[in-house]
């Protein structure tokens, strides 16, 4: 399927979201609306795979039948499901029981089953508690079937179920199923949702062109990035991951590239966005076994499996990436300070998390790993206990670029960001600086990146160049490598704009050249003085003075 059909996909939904949701929330119907998304797909992957395996054994109904024919299966092999069953969670890691496939549930609709919610309700249990080897639990906890933004009432809200999932069978009818392609959908209506959601859209989404800068830098080589990408990837790491959009980005990039990924990690604080990061997880096609979303506070650490303070034991990640929320308030008590990711650095301010933020995730950076994460300018030159923390982290010769974007990129903010390049083992003993703040598509309410600012930014960081470019719209994109000895005479400031600017210098004035043109000017002056006042003395007027 072309990009131009998944586009057309993506639209198709969200019209249908705008169409149905009435008076309700754009919130809330995203969550029902990205649900029904995700059941589509577990069920339609799950009926081609069962397809493959029972071959000619698998019921092919003639047009009228409109049950799904792995129910039919079922009922004419009830000896064999558990078998069958078996074998299934060894091929697509998970099972769900035909009457709650999306077959059965879009059937239920458009008959207006009296019991479609019922069932409905039921088949998500299945799927948190049954379905996968390991639970789901708490998967669909935002979606209340229950909800008077349904319906007053059991009937109302079954009425009104049976029309949302009818219309979404009917449009969806049309699409072929690819791989990653509902994967796609599922992130074009969070994006979407965001754009609508304004600045809590920050909460749970990087827009993909921003993610793509970060996942361009860390799947780079770390020691030696112009020798190109890394062949793969043991662990990736995203602490504030909420919908999972950039820990995808990092994947869908390294295989692309043709590499691997052994295993995605997140943490969400957000139970809402938690479940959304696990969602589209499945949705793209990463096995169960191939991520681990934990729903919990990264800056108190409270997930059993980083809190190994013995660094031979401690879990260490090839890739960090993050974009966690600007300048959050915090409230650390005395024990924080003395807590493994921080006390040789000290703690970030109370009115800013953004350095604990940052020390989570470059504490569990692998010696030859490369972390990325986007962070308000403020990060860059706040003065107290943020000062000190930078100028370790420079002195250790761990930031290795900064990037700063242009403006108004972001659905949460209209502010310009910057991305900070981390390593621990780092080749160079300077700072690349990249401004390009210029660098950007102007939009109707917000600005956009394209595929060619990106691969120039990327290219950039790459190889390292030193570069004052003028762009099409006449501004300049810089960059420069920056000495330790001028960041210390700088006082371990990091503003972009103290070392690549990207404001024109004025052209050079020539004194004695503008001395000549004045001159010049002076004498026609007198000269069309004399001229004028010989023609008013013959008309008879007034001469000039």
């Amino acid at each position: 399927m072309t990009q131009q059909d998944k586009n057309r996909l993506g639209k198709t939904l969200w019209s249908i979201a705008n169409e149905l949701r009435g008076s309700m929330n754009a919130d809330d119907f995203r969550d029902y609306m990205l649900s029904f998304l995700f059941l589509r797909y577990l069920s339609d992957n799950y009926e081609e795979a069962a397809k493959k395996e029972l071959g000619p054994d698998y019921p092919e109904l003639p047009p009228e039948d409109r049950r799904a024919p792995l129910a039919v299966w079922y009922e004419q092999n009830p000896d064999d499901v558990e078998m069958f069953e078996e074998l299934m969670r060894r091929k697509v890691h998970y099972v769900i029981k035909p009457q709650y496939l999306w077959s059965s549930i879009a059937e239920m609709a458009r008959t207006q089953s009296p019991d479609l919610l019922k069932t409905l309700s039921a088949g998500f249990g299945h799927i948190e508690n049954k379905a996968f080897t390991r639970s789901f639990k708490g998967l669909f906890s935002e979606i209340n079937l229950d909800s008077e933004k349904l319906g007053r009432n059991y009937d109302e809200r079954n009425k009104r179920l049976a029309v949302i999932i009818s219309k979404i069978a009917k449009e969806l009818a049309e699409f072929s199923i690819e791989a990653d392609l509902l994967g796609d959908a599922y992130e074009y209506l969070i994006g979407q949702f965001a754009a609508g959601s304004g600045k809590k859209a920050g909460e749970f989404y990087t827009p993909q062109k921003i993610s793509s800068i970060l996942s361009g830098i860390v799947t780079l080589d770390s020691q030696d990035p112009t020798t190109g990408k890394r062949s793969k990837l043991d662990r990736v790491l995203d602490f504030a991951c909420g919908s999972g959009s950039l820990l995808l980005n990092v994947r869908r990039r390294m295989l692309k590239e043709g590499g691997t990924v052994g295993k995605l990690y997140g943490q969400e604080k957000n139970v809402t966005t938690y479940n959304l990061a696990r969602m589209n997880m499945l949705l793209h096609g990463v096995k169960d076994t191939e991520f681990e979303i934990y729903h919990g506070d990264t800056l108190t650490n409270d997930w059993d499996i980083l809190r190994e303070e013995n660094p031979s034991k401690k879990l260490t990640f090839d890739a960090v990436v993050a974009n966690p929320p600007f300048s959050y308030r915090w409230d650390p008590d005395e024990r924080m300070a003395e807590d493994f990711r921080f006390k040789d650095y000290g703690l970030a301010p109370k009115s800013a998390a953004d350095f604990a933020f940052l020390l989570h995730g470059f504490h569990y950076l692998a010696d030859d790993g490369t972390m990325a994460i986007i962070l308000p300018h403020g990060a860059l030159f706040r003065g107290g206990t943020e000062k000190k923390i930078r100028k370790k982290l420079l002195q250790d010769n761990n930031i290795d670029a900064v990037i700063g974007l242009a403006p108004k990129l972001f659905y949460s903010t209209g502010i310009p960001v910057v991305i900070l390049v981390l390593k621990k083992c780092k080749k160079h003993d300077d700072v690349l600086f990249i401004n390009a703040s210029e660098l950007y598509e102007r939009g109707k309410r917000q600005n956009v990146l394209l595929d060619e600012h990106i691969s120039k930014i990327v290219d950039t960081y790459q190889y390292r160049r030193e570069v004052k470019d003028e762009l099409d719209n006449g501004s300049l994109f810089v960059s420069r490598r920056v000495s330790m000895e001028e960041i210390e005479e700088n006082d371990f400031n990091l503003n972009i704009t103290r070392y690549v600017s990207t404001a024109k210098p004025e052209p050079e004035i020539d004194l004695e050249e503008v001395y000549k043109e004045l001159v010049e000017i002076e004498q026609a002056i007198k000269e069309a003085k004399v001229k004028h006042n010989r023609y008013l003395r013959e008309l008879g007027k007034p001469e000039l003075p």
